[in-house]
């Protein structure tokens, strides 16, 4: 009888045990959790600035060379240097003008000569008339005597052209700058001589430079004078300017036309000739589908939206879709391939995956 109650004990534990046995827990049947809680947005309608992009090279409007018109004479002295603004009559160089001053001298004493001689022939010519009436002097020494004058007159006139040719061989002693501009290279050395067509300077006319773009010839017709131009400067600067004129003719080796762009006037201080840069042309404004940056998703190559499946409240499932770009603004972005009453999540889409359920914190368009 003293085993009873261990036995009773034991009785009762698997009794319990059974019982607890006997009862499952309750079934839960729950929904797929979101993967990510996002904000959706609709694509907007936007009036965007249709651009062109291009590439070329910045030189000089127009450039001078500025050659000696004497030749075999030596420089003595050099005024421009590369880089300073010149006005127009300033001297660049002076040359030797020992050996024209001298021709100088030499045909202004022939002109007082030949004048001399005139005014003596054109005395004995008065004379020689008076007496003729007198009839002392024959109608052929008459002649004689006008000749004389008229030979004096015509060897004045000579004197007088060659002492004008010595004045300006005079004048050309000194190399002058033809026009306001700034010096771009300078051959010129003190000690040289000097020779007929030498390059002694080089001058950009005005300081005034152009941006001479280089377009397919598909684009070469969009373009038209007057249109806006950007360039991008050193440093992230950019040099604003304007289509001039559009070449007639296309390279048949590059099949590239050319497009001349005047620039702003201080765009030397900012740009150099001979600089080779990227820019674009303002096309106008055409409407554009947009979306923010932060919708579209970059992956091998392609552009993706993650849209929204229509009707959706807080949960819905978003399916990959893929869709082209274009221009890009600010923080938003031209798409094209999608609906514009499309719902896509906002941002956040490097997070998700095609079939992903997400909940919706708010659907609305971003500015």
């Amino acid at each position: 009888m003293e085993n009873n109650p261990r036995a009773l004990c034991v009785a009762l534990a698997l009794v319990a045990l059974t019982g607890c046995s006997d009862k499952a827990p309750p079934a839960t049947q729950g929904a797929a959790k979101p993967a990510l809680t996002v904000a959706a947005v609709t694509p907007q309608v936007l009036s965007w600035p249709q651009t062109l992009a291009a590439s070329g090279n910045v030189t000089a409007w127009q450039e001078a060379i500025i050659s000696p018109e004497i030749s075999n004479y030596r420089i003595t002295e050099v005024l421009a240097n590369v880089g300073e603004t010149v006005a127009k009559g300033d001297v660049l160089a002076r040359i030797a003008s020992d050996a024209v001053d001298s021709e100088l001298a030499e045909s202004r004493a022939m002109v007082v000569e030949a004048a001399a001689t005139l005014a003596e022939a054109q005395a004995n010519n008065e004379r020689a008339r008076q007496l003729r009436e007198k009839g002392f002097y024959s109608a052929q020494q008459g002649i004689q005597t006008q000749t004389a004058t008229d030979t004096a007159q015509a060897r004045l006139n000579a004197a007088k052209a060659r002492r004008a040719s010595a004045e300006l061989r005079r004048s050309k002693a000194n190399v002058v700058a033809p026009d306001d501009g700034i010096i771009s290279a300078r051959n010129a050395t003190v000690g040289s001589l000097t020779q007929s067509g030498q390059e002694l300077f080089r001058l950009i006319r005005h300081g005034r430079l152009e941006w001479r773009a280089e377009v397919t010839a598909a684009e070469l017709s969009r373009l038209e004078p007057g249109q806006p131009a950007y360039l991008q400067g050193p440093n992230g600067v950019v040099v604003k300017g304007g289509v001039r004129t559009v070449a007639p003719t296309v390279d048949p080796q590059t099949r590239n036309g050319v497009v001349y762009v005047d620039l702003q006037p201080d765009a030397g201080t900012i740009l150099s000739a001979g600089m080779f840069t990227r820019g674009e042309f303002n096309l106008g404004y055409h409407p554009a589908l947009t979306l923010p940056q932060s919708a579209v998703l970059l992956r091998e190559g392609f552009a993706y939206v993650f849209r929204i499946e229509p009707g959706a409240s807080d949960l819905a499932q978003v399916t990959l879709t893929k869709v082209g770009t274009g221009r890009r603004l600010e923080q938003r972005i031209e798409v094209s391939g999608l609906d514009p009453a499309a719902k896509v999540v906002a941002s956040g889409v490097g997070f998700l995956a095609d079939g992903d359920t997400v909940r919706i914190v708010a659907a609305e368009n971003q500015p």
